[in-house]
């Protein structure tokens, strides 16, 4: 027969927790909106020039690794040229011993000695002096030519081998760079895209202005040039105003910040080396009282680098969605020192 009986009704002890969990679980959802309230444009713009610097760093690191790349390319190709070469030498070596053992099995059978040479490694035949005993002079110099050169073989084939383990290094290291820098952009593009279209059209109007006003007569005092070639290299630099910033950029139809400076010294006729960590290097050192035009400034860790300008201005490829501009250097973060060349 079917129960009658009524459900059972929850216990005041259960409709009272029920309550004040939903209670608190309101309350904490109230507390992380208030605690977590959407950033301002200048918030917004703040962290995305944090995250271009960070970018930039990982691209200077890209282009070191790129630059290493490309010279164990050539010093492998290098290497392999001299592999093959001596692989030919040995080739005719072989090819000369074999004749005088074709020689002496025509008169009467091959030397025993010329005989184990031509079926082993000769560099455990040659260890035996007594064998040396039993050979010609002309025997001799042959097959100590290609000890000579089967040694030199192994040396350079090993070296080789070296050079293609560091290349494979490089090139890991290679992608990993270009993915952390493409990264950087990608998150500091996701939050311009949290803003509103009207906030993203206010900054991109500011970096508008910026680099209009970079094309007009900048201000730069009547500042001497340390020397000919820093003034030489600054003037090239200032034709490139107006290109675009681009990671990796060497020129002439982009930059980043040191593809700039090491195109702008090399039409002054004087190679520098392709980024921030090693520019520091290619010159003497010098404090932000003695700048003078054409010296390179380093800022943000060596993250980025520009030409002293003048009246405390820079010439310099800033960063991603910006061209070659000058800039005042209270903008530019963290000044570390500056570099004078030649």
């Amino acid at each position: 027969m079917a129960s009658h009986r009524r459900p059972k009704q929850p216990s005041r002890t259960r409709v009272t927790v029920i309550t004040a969990t939903a209670a608190a679980a309101v309350a904490l959802t109230s507390q992380a909106a208030q605690a977590d309230p959407k950033p301002s444009k200048s918030e917004v713009k703040a962290k995305v020039d944090k995250l271009y610097h960070e970018s930039e760093a990982a691209t200077e690191k890209y282009n070191g690794a790129k630059e290493q790349q490309e010279k164990l390319e050539e010093q492998v190709d290098a290497l392999q040229d001299k592999v093959a070469r001596g692989q030919d030498e040995l080739n005719t070596l072989r090819g000369e011993l074999g004749s005088i053992a074709t020689a002496q099995y025509r008169s009467g059978g091959v030397d025993p000695s010329v005989a184990l040479f031509l079926a082993s490694d000769p560099d455990s035949f040659l260890d035996q002096a007594s064998a040396l005993d039993q050979l010609t002079v002309q025997q001799t110099e042959s097959l100590q030519k290609i000890q000579a050169k089967q040694r030199t073989l192994a040396q350079q084939r090993k070296e080789a081998q070296d050079k293609l383990g560091d290349l494979a290094d490089v090139r890991k290291a290679l992608g990993e760079n270009k993915k952390k820098y493409q990264g950087k952009l990608a998150e500091a593009q996701r939050l311009l895209n949290s803003l509103t279209e009207a906030e993203r059209e206010k900054i991109k109007q500011e970096e508008n202005r910026a680099s209009r006003d970079s094309t007009k007569r900048v201000e730069l005092g009547n500042e001497v040039p340390a020397s000919q070639l820093g003034s030489a290299a600054l003037s090239a630099a200032a034709t490139q105003v107006g290109k675009p910033y681009y990671p990796g950029g060497t020129g002439p139809g982009s930059y980043d910040c040191s593809g700039l400076t090491q195109w702008a010294y090399r039409q002054a006729g004087v190679d520098i080396t392709r980024t921030t960590y090693t520019q520091q290097n290619d010159g003497t050192k010098i404090g932000r009282s003695q700048l003078k035009p054409g010296d390179l400034v380093f800022f943000n860790g060596l993250s980025h680098v520009g030409f002293y300008a003048g009246n405390n201005q820079i010439l310099h490829a800033p960063k991603p969605g910006t061209v070659v501009r000058y800039e005042s250097m209270d903008y530019m973060g963290t000044f570390q020192f500056g570099v004078r060349i030649g």
